[in-house]
């Protein structure tokens, strides 16, 4: 099975070759780092034991800053290396962990002798990966050379769930090759465990832990806030996805928010930041770009966020958020970081990604859902008009955060005994082998002494 997978993956890269080369000349997209996705990597100078923490994007290396924190703290004497597979990924991880983290770097394609060399190169103790970043080669190939791998701040979707389920002779050696699971909720854990993972602990979810409000989020926040106008009604749609942003401004045309309300509209992609720019210009749209730190006068009508990394900034500055990848049928975006900056929240119905925080957010009175993009911008008109509700939804939104921190610690005291039993065992293993190399190479020695 995993050979048909390996020569399914490599047709698949052919038929994508165009697909990949326009989007290298266009955008710059896999080019960089492609010596290192190809496994290609320089080992970390030293003996120390090294723990690999492998993230996707952004998402997952945001939510990533408090284990890391924990991991530098608690295991000092390791050599810790943490890779990406997207470009917004890589930058976030070298900006965020570039004084944390001994190296930070992209994630091998998952052919065995991509994933193999990698492997060789970095010789980890343990290899963690975020939420649900599986790949059937590196799963099997970090079991031969006896290396445990653990699924941290797991989670799995119903959705997802009946994706791996379809594939069962692939993805079932799969989870049950991994060596354990701290997922992040119960729905998660239970459906981990019916794919064939061993059982889960559930230790929460990171991300309540790393949307703590930062000092750097709230100067960010009033710098932005300062450029926007101080007195401007302020809304940002956050992490939008492709066709939002027309649903949105379709909205907007046929209600107009309250005057003077700046919109800021985030892309989640940064490839699209040219196509949203081009959208705004044939609506006739007064807009600037963050990027050309642009005067914001009272005739903007929209800023678009065209920065990578400052979304926590844009968030402190608005008075109200919305979570993008919602309007559309494609699971949402990350309720938690407004959240847990005390915005009032929105939501579209298509949350199914964050369905278990998202269903507490919604019971708890810290966001609210819209049903569409009509609605969404008549929730957004009436929350700018009514402070005193807003108020409340922040009162509650922190509440709600607070209540649900502490996955960090959960999860590093389950994380750190097994870190310790790996290290003891790669300790083992070494000295087994440098044993058994002397007694091979004894013989050979007196061999050498007698020969002519």
């Amino acid at each position: 099975m995993y050979l048909a997978y390996s020569l399914l993956l490599s047709l698949g890269l052919l038929v994508l070759i165009p697909h990949f080369l326009y989007q290298a000349l266009a955008h710059g997209k896999y080019l960089e780092g492609l010596r290192q996705r190809l496994g290609s990597l320089a080992p970390i100078a030293g003996e120390r034991p090294l723990i690999w923490l492998h993230c996707v994007s952004v998402g997952e290396t945001q939510a990533a800053r408090p284990l890391v924190d924990r991991l530098r703290k608690e295991f000092p004497e390791h050599a810790l290396v943490v890779s990406t597979i997207t470009r917004t990924g890589q930058k976030l991880a070298q900006d965020v962990f570039g004084r944390q983290a001994d190296r930070v770097f992209y994630f091998p394609f998952d052919w065995r002798w991509s994933v193999r060399r990698a492997l060789r190169a970095m010789n980890p103790s343990v290899v963690l990966l975020m939420e649900t970043e599986l790949w059937p080669n590196v799963v099997a190939l970090a079991r031969e050379a006896r290396i445990p791998l653990y699924l941290v701040n797991a989670r799995m979707s119903a959705k997802s769930a009946r994706l791996y389920a379809a594939f069962p002779a692939l993805t079932r050696p799969m989870f049950g090759a991994l060596s354990g699971i701290a997922a992040q909720t119960d729905a998660d854990g239970a459906r981990l465990a019916a794919l064939g993972a061993p059982p889960p602990v559930i230790t929460g979810n990171l991300k309540f832990d790393a949307a703590a409000p930062s000092a750097n989020a709230e100067l960010l926040g009033s710098e932005l806030k300062m450029r926007f106008g101080e007195t401007r009604p302020t809304w940002v749609a956050a992490s939008t996805r492709d066709g939002e942003e027309a649903m949105i401004l379709d909205a907007l045309a046929a209600r107009p928010l309250p005057a003077r309300t700046l919109t800021v509209i985030v892309p989640r992609h940064p490839q699209r930041f040219t196509a949203v720019a081009d959208l705004l210009r044939q609506r006739a749209v007064p807009f600037v770009r963050r990027s050309d730190n642009a005067l914001v006068t009272d005739d903007v009508a929209v800023v678009l966020g065209d920065s990578i990394g400052e979304m926590a900034g844009y968030l402190a500055a608005a008075d109200v958020a919305f979570v993008g990848g919602s309007l559309a049928p494609l699971g949402g975006q990350n309720l938690i970081e407004p959240i847990g900056l005390g915005i009032a929240t929105i939501v579209g119905p298509h949350m199914f990604n964050f369905a278990d925080a998202t269903a507490k957010a919604l019971a708890a009175g810290a966001a609210v859902e819209a049903a569409d993009a009509h609605a969404l911008v008549a929730t957004v008109a009436a929350l700018l008009h009514d402070p005193g509700r807003r108020h409340a939804m922040r009162d509650a939104a922190l509440a709600f955060h607070a209540a649900h921190r502490g996955a960090a610690d959960r999860l590093m005291a389950w994380l750190a005994p097994r870190l310790d039993a790996a290290l003891a065992a790669r300790v083992e293993d070494a000295a087994g082998n440098a044993g058994k190399n002397a007694r091979t190479n004894a013989p050979n020695k007196r061999r050498g002494a007698v020969s002519p």
